[in-house]
């Protein structure tokens, strides 16, 4: 893999590159629409690379551990054929699922024992057999193990947890350099910063992860229930400490401001469940505000969904139409809502990767945060 960083913003921390792997050129800031069980939620793959046309997706360890099973993956020869995906994947590692799980597993030294949401089976996740998992998946960058803290979290624990995450990342990385791939391409490993909403421990983790020296680097444990000033704060510590020559992920955020805040503070890929499950919900994204397609105020409404008409949906189809989709619980209308969010946050990243490499992103971000924060 080889990633070039091509231009900086010189008002903000703004970056536009290229990170080439063996199954694509993933061309950053990059949104990746999360594919939990080889699957986007209420999209073909068709459409996903027609009309959405991401550069990579990502998928979830813990849950295509569980099901279909890494046995089957392997027999399909790895999650891209099984899914029919000839373009990037990334796979996290399951330490948020681990996180998400507090009352069915047991965090130790050794790993984590956790209960099946499924069946109720008993398995243990460590930093090595997690690496033989997402070997067996295939994803092209696969995630170190970790654990993800909660907000609010106590210093001590914040701090034991850390320190954990990075002797797991050590076992991680020997079994890793240890395991020869399981497919005919390359594999990354990225590490992932911690230390909840201390700075401190923050900047001490950043400084741990930039000594591994990995490809890239992710940054994890934010955006479970902070306030926006402070995942700010966190990311404005970590992205000025690790190499700027390496992309660097931030996981699991989030919500359109959130993503052009932060690519501002120099980060490069993104994830999120949040356009697709608001979608279910009736809550689409448009760059003049949010929209909740339930409300009556769009009953006869007959203008296209999104005038920008940023995939095919939103000039086909009214809102009044959605609207009674919604009403009348239709799938058509979550399909037709997850097409359209997906689109319009595939469309923000690239339309500010256009203005960093313009020169004019700090503007145009501002005028965009104002216009996204309404409510139409």
């Amino acid at each position: 893999m080889q990633f070039d960083l091509l231009t900086t913003d010189a008002a903000t921390k703004a970056r536009a590159g290229k990170l080439t792997t063996d199954h694509g050129v993933i061309e950053t800031p990059i949104f990746m629409p999360v594919g939990t069980v080889a699957s986007v939620k209420g999209v073909h793959q068709r459409e996903l690379k027609e009309d959405i046309n991401p550069d990579i997706i990502l998928g979830n360890t813990y849950h295509l551990y569980l099901r279909p099973g890494t046995q089957t993956l392997q027999k399909a020869g790895g999650l891209h054929k099984f899914m029919n995906w000839d373009r990037p994947i990334l796979t996290d590692s399951g330490g948020y699922q681990v996180y998400s799980l507090s009352n069915r597993r047991k965090i130790k030294e050794e790993g984590v024992k956790f209960k099946s949401h499924v069946n109720g089976s008993m398995h243990l996740f460590t930093p090595e057999n997690v690496m033989e998992i997402q070997r067996q998946i295939g994803a092209d960058i696969i995630m170190a193990f970790d654990e993800c803290t909660p907000y609010p979290c106590d210093y001590r624990y914040a701090k034991r947890s850390m320190h954990m995450t990075h002797r797991w990342l050590d076992r991680c990385i020997k079994h890793f350099a240890n395991t020869p791939p399981v497919y005919d391409y390359e594999q990354t490993l990225f590490p992932i910063v911690q230390g909840s909403t201390y700075k401190d421990l923050r900047a001490q983790s950043a400084e741990y992860i930039a000594n591994t020296n990995a490809f890239g680097n992710a940054i994890g444990g934010l955006s479970v229930g902070e306030p926006a000033e402070e995942l700010y704060a966190m990311t404005e510590v970590v992205t000025a400490i690790l190499p700027k020559e390496k992309p660097r992920y931030l996981m699991g955020v989030g919500t359109p401001i959130n993503i052009l805040e932060n690519i501002a503070l120099g980060i490069d890929m993104f994830d999120c469940v949040m356009p697709t499950r608001n979608a279910r919900n009736g809550m689409l994204f448009t760059a003049h505000g949010t929209i909740n397609i339930r409300n009556k105020k769009w009953e006869e409404d007959f203008s296209p969904i999104d005038e920008m008409g940023i995939t095919w949906v939103d000039t086909e189809y009214s809102k009044a139409y959605l609207r009674h989709l919604f009403r009348c619980h239709e799938l058509l209308g979550m399909q037709i809502a997850t097409i359209h969010n997906l689109g319009f946050y595939l469309w923000l990243v690239r339309e500010a990767r256009k203005q960093i490499v313009a020169g004019t992103f700090a503007t145009w971000k501002e005028m965009m945060v104002k216009q996204m924060d309404k409510r139409l």
